[in-house]
This record gives structure tokens, sequence and C-alpha cells, in this order.
């Protein structure tokens, strides 16, 4: 589905291209005819003037000619060029344009017998927390109702906005009584799905494209539940992943800008997190999760770093809005 509004995008910046390369064709037409139909008429009056100054108008006409073509030349390169641009931008693909090749609306677990990768590197670094919430409920084995709890549970108050973890579409927005209750299933273009449970409201639409910490839904304690809370997961086609291997929930943001998805470990419910390739000989890296009211010159003096050095890590230009529950890499 990415893929299809990408496609689309494409093709209205082709049309807009080609539109353009053809204003360019007729204005060059044009003037050439008009350059023709001087030279025609100045022809006719060369007779009548002396050798020197016929010579002289010809030189002036060719130069004015040369630049003509140069400006006409320089207009159709830079319009080559971001036709080669747009080829390469299409060429381009996300990750879950080569990992999913279904959309299913009407159920989570939509992947039986899909072939997972032994591994696989998932850029989290755009993640934004769902809720603030401490956590009640952590993924794992459950003795008590002996059976696995595939997601942690976060505490909120009915009514609390819910936002989405990541840029994404939802793909599933559906009801379980004897489960989730009231549940959104948002695919995103890093690969990973999220899942959120028991809401008591639904903010975002079926098949709606969200950006990351845009309002989902509201929180509550529909379907299965004890009390009001979030019941959130990640899931990598179909097999859940712990979420206290992304995030970190005493800081409310991620540990990395990576996460490394092993099938072997995803299969015996204990992934192993390590950090991106980029950043394994750079220690531990550490994340500030934006609250209300901060600004850059505030982060950087809560984490001893400057305004400069956080521009440069998190790629922000100056005058870049800082969204509530980003996580900004500090070091």
């Amino acid at each position: 589905m990415f893929a299809y509004f990408k496609k689309k995008h494409l093709l209205c910046k082709m049309n807009s291209l080609k539109t353009t390369i053809g204003s360019l064709l007729s204005a060059l037409l044009v003037t050439l005819f008009f350059l023709s139909a001087t030279e025609n008429v100045q022809a006719q009056g060369n007779s009548l003037r002396p050798r020197s100054e016929v010579e002289r108008v010809k030189s002036t006409k060719a130069t004015e000619s040369s630049l003509l073509a140069d400006r006409v030349k320089s207009s159709l390169e830079t319009a080559l060029v971001d036709s080669i641009l747009l080829r390469l931008d299409a060429e381009e693909s996300h990750p879950a344009d080569e990992l999913y090749d279904s959309w299913n609306t009407e159920y989570l677990k939509a992947y039986a017998g899909v072939e997972i990768p032994e591994t696989f590197t998932i850029d989290v670094s755009e993640f934004v927390m769902p809720v603030e919430g401490r956590v009640t409920s952590h993924f794992g084995y459950r003795s008590r109702y002996r059976r696995m709890h595939k997601g942690t549970d976060l505490a909120l108050h009915t009514g609390d906005t819910i936002v989405a973890a990541f840029d994404g579409k939802v793909r599933v927005r559906s009801y379980d009584k004897g489960g989730f209750g009231y549940y959104l299933v948002l695919r995103h273009a890093n690969g990973l799905e999220t899942v959120y449970g028991h809401l008591s409201q639904f903010i975002a639409i079926q098949n709606e494209t969200v950006v990351a910490g845009q309002p989902i839904a509201l929180g509550g304690s529909t379907g299965r539940s004890t009390g009001p809370h979030l019941h959130f997961e990640f899931r990598f086609l179909g097999q859940e992943i712990n979420p206290a291997e992304i995030i970190d929930f005493d800081e409310l943001c991620i540990k990395d800008d990576f996460y490394m998805f092993s099938k072997a470990d995803a299969t015996s419910a204990s992934q192993k997190y390590t950090a991106g390739a980029s950043h394994a000989k750079k220690g531990k890296l550490k994340y500030h999760r934006v609250r209300k009211g901060e600004t850059l010159q505030t982060i950087a003096r809560k984490t001893g770093t400057t305004v400069d050095k956080l521009r440069k890590l998190n790629k922000l230009k100056k005058g870049a809005i800082l969204h509530v529950g980003k996580s900004l890499r500090t070091s």
C-alpha cells in the first residue's frame, strides 16, 4: 500500500515534468520562429546597408542566438536531471513494501505461512511513546492465566489520548469482545506493526495514513480488562516482539536507533537487543523524551550538551518543531 501511494505521487511529478518540458520546447520553437522571421526581414534590408554594418548585425544576432541556445540547453538539462532523480526515487522502497504482500483489514493474525527472515534490522529512530504511563504488566508468560502476554500494559485514565508510535497506516480497526476490546493495528514503513488495545474510542479511520505522534484513539478498558490501560504490542510479520527490548520504560524513549530482529530469539520469546552497526563502537547511546513546554535550549541544559550538537545528532533544521513524546538522541 505504501508503494501504491508513492507511485501515485511519482506519476503526478512525472506529469508535471512532462508539462514543463513541453512548455520549454514550445517556447524554443516560438523563439526560433521569431528569430527566423526577424532575420528574413533584416536580410531584405541588408542590401541597403554598408557591408561593415551587415557583418556587425550578423555577429550580434549570432551571439544572441548562442545565449538563447545555452539558456534552453540549461533548462532542458535541469529537467533531465529532475527526471533521473524521480526515477531513482521511484526505485527506493520502504522495508514494508518488500516484506508484506497483502493488506488484510479484518484480522491481526494475517500472516500464517509467511516466510520470516532469520534476522532483520529495523529502524526505530522515529518512535514516539503512544501514551505516558507506567508499566502495569510486562511482556511474557502469565502463570496465573497460563498463557503468554504478548505486549506491555501502560497505565492511563479513560479518555487519555493515544498516539501513533511511527508514521504508518491503519490496517485493522476492530472490536474483540473477549480480548483487546476496541483495538487498532498500524503498519509502518520500517516493517513493524503496532497494536493498541482496550480503547474507548477511535480517532483514526480505516486505511488512514498517520504520522508519528498523531492522535489515533482514546484509552479505555474495553474487552478483557481489569481497569483502564493501553495494551501495546510490536509485531514483525505477525511475530510479537517484547517492547522492553526496544523501549526504555524508565525514560519513556527508545534504547537505540535500530533493533535487530532475530527469528530464533523471537520464537523462544527472548529477543535480543543490539545496537546498529554504525553505533556498535560508540558505546551506549543516550536519549531524551521531549516533554510539553521543552525547547532545544532547555533539553541541552538538562542533558549537559549544546543546541548545535542536538541539531546535528538528530538532523534538525533551525526552527524545527519538537513533538511531545519524540525521542531525541543526546549523545
